[in-house]
């Protein structure tokens, strides 16, 4: 039986890795923080819970994770932790600098210590490209991240693949497009949008307030994209690899999505800024753009080239994007209904 252990084992990746890993018969340790109260809400959610062993697990702390490695006879370590809101690290630069990018430092020098033979697997991300390049966007592609998220991701990117070069780890790392599912926290937009027109619908809220609706994303299932994790430790060389849909959407897109499948007649009015969503059956604006969401450098538009990926790996995606705001739309609708 093989271990794995999975830092961020309490976020939406976490989850389905931990069920995925479950599945094919590896024993699953996840790292939570001590301070994290009530955070494993999706483990149960997946009724995965007793299944799973969980640990005290600090990003900041180097001595906590170089005992993990020490007490546990670990094969395959999964770093899915992070400060992962973009919005949130404008105000945490910082903070999201170290959790998010020098922790990654922190874990790769104790696996070259403790066990070098330990495969390793880093969580990158597509705001890495940010302004982007060039479209759509591979694994050459040269990255211009524009957030203090993005450039501490692009840290421990670099940093995987130094390792990967300098001590002949068996690191890789995974530059993953967007990737939603009815686990996504409810601070990301997918899940402001199919919860905050869940609650319109159903007479419990009257207005939507959103950011830049223009942007673009190529968004994808979440439960796909882990696959592709476990996919890329089970080659015989460590590589890096995007993992992307092929397609991108708009918020907008995402927006009159959610609102077909749930029933209200959305139509548009205005430009930019200006623009209002209005209930057409009720004549009422229930969609407005407030400022205070943008971000203060933004990222309009990314696209993903998974080529290498579904070449090498095999990996392809199998939710397509109406299933996805689909799956997330019913899940939010039916549970607020029941409240």
């Amino acid at each position: 039986m093989k271990t794995a252990f999975i830092s961020g084992i309490s976020g939406q990746d976490g989850a389905y890795l931990a069920q995925l890993l479950l599945d094919k018969g590896y024993k699953v340790i996840g790292g939570d923080r001590r301070t994290a109260s009530g955070s494993l809400w999706r483990l149960e959610k997946l009724n995965i819970m007793n299944e799973v062993e969980i640990v005290d697990f600090e990003l900041a702390e180097f001595t906590n994770i170089m005992r993990i490695l020490e007490k546990n006879d670990i094969q395959e370590f999964y770093n899915l932790a992070a400060q992962s809101f973009v919005g949130a690290s404008f105000e945490m630069p910082i903070m999201t600098a170290d959790i998010t990018g020098v922790s990654v430092l922190r874990i790769l020098e104790s696996i070259r210590k403790i066990n070098p033979k330990i495969k390793f697997y880093q969580a990158s991300t597509s705001e890495m490209f940010g302004k982007v390049r060039e479209t759509p966007q591979n694994e050459l592609t040269p990255f211009y991240p524009r957030s203090p998220y993005g450039i501490s991701k692009l840290f421990a990117h670099w940093m995987t693949i130094n390792y990967r070069e300098s001590y002949n780890l068996f690191a890789c790392s995974g530059i993953l497009f967007n990737h939603e599912s009815p686990l996504r926290g409810d601070e990301f937009v997918t899940k402001k949008v199919t919860m905050g027109l869940s609650k319109i619908k159903l007479g419990k809220q009257e207005i939507l307030e959103l950011g830049n609706l223009d942007a673009k994303r190529d968004w994808g299932f979440a439960g796909d994209y882990v696959k592709a994790m476990w996919l890329m430790l089970q080659q015989q060389n460590a590589d890096d690899y995007v993992i992307a849909t092929g397609e991108t959407h708009s918020v907008k897109d995402f927006i009159n999505l959610t609102a077909k499948q749930i029933g209200i007649n959305l139509v548009w009015e205005g430009e930019k800024e200006k623009i209002v969503g209005i209930d057409k059956e009720k004549n009422k604006i229930i969609i407005k753009v407030n400022e205070k969401f943008y971000r203060p450098s933004e990222v309009d538009f990314l696209l993903g080239d998974s080529i290498k990926a579904r070449k090498i790996l095999g990996w392809e995606p199998n939710v397509t994007f109406e299933e996805l705001v689909g799956l997330m739309t019913k899940a939010d609708y039916d549970k607020l209904s029941k409240e």
